[in-house]
């Protein structure tokens, strides 16, 4: 449940959303869509994405609900709009990228990043920057999750830093804008969230779980899964990005965690598996998949300083993962539908 203060805050502004086709933008689209349909808040809402197919296909019937920009987030120009809200979540965020397109991926998270900057500047907008848990390195922090202000080590020459490195200097930019030019920039450092349209080019190990799943096929793991993650389902991070958007202090970061979801990968797998009625089974990885797993054996963060701000996770891990599934299996079902009906008419 969102606050009534929230919620008069969203209302009739204008919020951009970048990488609209991923799972946490796409996600965001939806809630902001449920709120206009259900509290008659009147958000103006811009998609913007690389592909215009992909973000119609995702978004169905609500499409005309919505304004879609087709673009690069690096470079494309969006000048002409008057917006009072950007939430930044463009970005590669899986495996394979890391190990195959390093390059890009820094790209993404810096000139990305700069070009969303300069719009909130010249809008005098807020903007709320989508980081990662991964910023805070590899440490012997093992009790405890991380609060906003430790940090870790990371292998800077590691071609797989490419990922954690470049959102830190991400929101480095974002202290830096709002020093110099008193850009309104928080920051939201996510754990590992999860959900039914996670996209099906995502390399990520919760993703491939879910597809075995829907497959009716065993889940494979390719290590033993004794990291341990924080996890927050989709639906849960959303609304905490909502409450960083308008409570959020500039300048400073926020973790996105749920204290309810702290696993191992494992843990995750087999409540999963459980769900789906499929087994759990374990596969060595190929060296190019390898290349992209992080070397960070536990990730936890403490979520405390947004908790504060009112946000409160609704979603424990099995409850999440029910949803999770029930979704994606719909989603499914659609696809295999479309295909049918292709090849009829074919």
């Amino acid at each position: 449940m969102i606050n009534n203060d929230i919620l008069e805050n969203l209302n009739s502004k204008k919020i951009l959303v970048t990488g609209a086709a991923g799972l946490i933008g796409s996600s965001l689209i939806d809630e902001l869509l449920e709120l206009n349909e259900t509290r008659n808040l009147k958000i103006t809402i811009y998609a913007l994405g690389r592909n215009y197919k992909k973000l119609e296909e995702r978004f169905k019937e609500k499409v005309n609900s919505i304004n879609i920009i087709e673009g690069d987030v690096s470079f494309v120009n969006v000048s002409n709009l008057n917006i009072d809200y950007i939430i930044h979540a463009a970005s590669p965020s899986h495996p394979l990228a890391y190990s195959q397109s390093p390059v890009e991926v820094m790209k993404a998270n810096l000139l990305g990043t700069i070009n969303m900057l300069e719009l909130a500047k010249n809008n005098n907008a807020k903007i709320v920057f989508i980081s990662s848990g991964e910023i805070y390195g590899v440490s012997d922090k093992e009790n405890s999750g991380f609060k906003e202000n430790e940090y870790g080590y990371t292998d800077i020459l590691n071609p797989r830093s490419c990922y954690p490195e470049s959102k830190r200097a991400a929101e480095t930019l974002c202290a830096c804008y709002h020093a110099q030019y008193d850009v309104k920039a928080c920051i939201a450092r996510l754990c590992h969230v999860y959900g039914g349209n996670i996209t099906t080019d995502n390399s990520r190990a919760d993703a491939q779980f879910l597809r075995n799943v829907l497959n009716n096929e065993d889940i494979i793991m390719k290590s033993l899964g004794e990291q341990v993650r924080s996890f927050c389902y989709v639906k849960d991070a959303v609304k905490g990005i909502l409450y960083i958007l308008v409570k959020g202090k500039s300048g400073e970061a926020y973790n996105i965690a749920n204290r309810k979801s702290i696993a191992s990968v494992r843990n995750y797998a087999e409540t999963l598996a459980k769900i789906g009625e499929v087994k759990v089974k374990l596969e060595v990885p190929e060296e190019i998949e390898k290349k992209g797993y992080s070397k960070i054996s536990r990730a936890v963060l403490d979520a405390e300083k947004l908790e504060n701000l009112g946000w409160e996770p609704k979603y424990n891990l099995e409850e999440g993962l029910k949803e999770t599934y029930k979704i994606a299996q719909a989603n499914n079902l659609k696809l295999q539908k479309k295909l049918r009906n292709e090849k009829i008419k074919s």
